[in-house]
């Protein structure tokens, strides 16, 4: 009889623990993890830039920087915190 006590009490633990296991992988693929869309992107560009604009395109997000050399647009790829192209204005 202690046998089958020992037995009930480890399998009931086994449950917990597997249900446990089972909601933070549910939590998780659902999107309750880190944020895809938090990404630092440097933009490097030269003293005196400033940023005119800022617009979300196709999966990027599009970045008007006014330069003393004429203006240009990033695209920046969020998911990946890389600058994706750049469009340079009035060329």
């Amino acid at each position: 009889m202690g046998a089958l006590k020992v037995l009930v009490t480890v399998m009931g633990v086994l449950i917990v623990a597997a249900t446990v296991t089972l909601v933070v992988l549910v939590v998780q693929r659902a999107g309750g993890g880190a944020d895809p869309m938090q990404a630092a992107v440097a933009l490097r560009q030269p003293a005196g830039s400033s940023i005119g604009g800022v617009a979300a395109a196709e999966g990027r997000i599009a970045i008007w920087v006014r330069r003393a050399d004429g203006d240009r647009v990033l695209l920046v790829d969020p998911r990946r915190g890389t600058i994706a192209g750049e469009v340079r204005l009035g060329e």
